[in-house]
């Protein structure tokens, strides 16, 4: 792999600091739950399947039961946090099994980059939204994992900028480059335009979380993107691993929605642009209802027009 999130030493886990790119490539050392679980938190690490990879290792660090609430805290919308954790809590050799999610993360996205890349037509232009390639997981990726397997098609990116974090403008455009992937990146509020002017073909995100009637947990603006999509008759796809999904969380209503430091809001890295004073909101997730989802791709194959009734053989299979 070209990119790596994460590196483990043996003693440590290396997490390249993606609060630093594109400017400056440093990895961060972690040598204890507690660090982990600060990396997850202050967005060191981030991706759902980056952040169980990141847990799983906290654990084989520090395998103390103080450690799995520490780290369970670091971000609760995603659930292949408490996925990962729970297989680490029933694993007699800690280590071993941190590995072994790591492998599986890797062969779980090559297999969702194989299925995912069928629906691609040929030299489609395809929109993303937020990071969700070799950074966010163990490699290759899931939405993005999907355009790199599709690449031989001939197909170019639109990166949304993803506000207020701008993992697309900084993580994914950077991984495009870095692989001589043809890629624009555009506002979030450009998405629109571009669909209107037939300028996109296909709209391609990844997941969080994964309710068992298909809802999903997703960067926040990811919602709206679905909406436009519908309206201009796109395809929506969600591409995600089974570790992803929820079948304890009915539908999305109930997924918790963590809200970041207004900070994010209000300036980026030092540089502040909104009044003193102004009240701020900032979720760092939204919920798009499965009736606006047109597949959802997995290590499984696709689930088109997802439902419970859809979803519950391939979860069953999971289990």
């Amino acid at each position: 792999m070209t990119i790596e999130a994460l590196r483990w030493k043996g003693d440590a886990l290396e997490l390249l600091d993606q609060r630093l790119l594109p400017e400056q490539l440093v990895y961060v050392t972690c040598r204890n739950a507690a660090e982990v679980a600060a990396a997850i938190r202050d967005m060191a690490v981030r991706g759902a399947p980056a952040i169980g990879c990141a847990a799983a290792f906290g654990i084989a660090l520090e395998p103390k039961e103080s450690s799995y609430d520490v780290l369970a805290k670091s971000r609760p919308t995603a659930v292949n946090l408490s996925w990962a954790l729970e297989r680490m809590r029933k694993a007699t050799d800690k280590r071993a099994e941190a590995e072994s999610i790591f492998a599986e993360d890797l062969a779980v996205n090559r297999a969702i980059g194989t299925h995912g890349a069928k629906l691609i037509p040929q030299g489609a232009r395809i929109l993303t939204y937020c990071n969700t390639g070799a950074l966010a997981t163990a490699g290759h990726g899931t939405a993005l994992g999907v355009i790199r397997s599709a690449r031989d098609k001939g197909i170019s990116v639109i990166a949304c900028e993803t506000r207020p974090y701008l993992q697309g403008a900084r993580l994914t455009a950077w991984e495009c480059l870095q692989e001589g992937i043809p890629c624009t990146l555009i506002t979030d509020n450009m998405a629109g335009h571009l669909m209107s002017r037939k300028e996109i073909d296909v709209v391609i995100v990844g997941a969080d979380r994964i309710a068992a009637n298909g809802d999903t947990a997703n960067k926040i603006g990811t919602y709206p993107l679905a909406v436009l999509a519908q309206r201009h008759a796109l395809p929506f796809y969600v591409a995600a691993p089974l570790s992803t999904f929820d079948p304890k969380m009915p539908d999305g209503s109930a997924i918790p929605i963590k809200e970041r430091p207004a900070d994010e809001v209000t300036g980026y890295r030092g540089q502040r642009w909104a009044p003193q004073g102004v009240a701020v909101r900032n979720p760092a997730f939204d919920v798009t209802p499965a009736d606006l989802i047109t597949a959802i791709i997995c290590e499984k194959g696709v689930v088109q027009v997802p439902s419970r009734e859809r979803l519950q053989p391939l979860i069953s299979s999971a289990a």
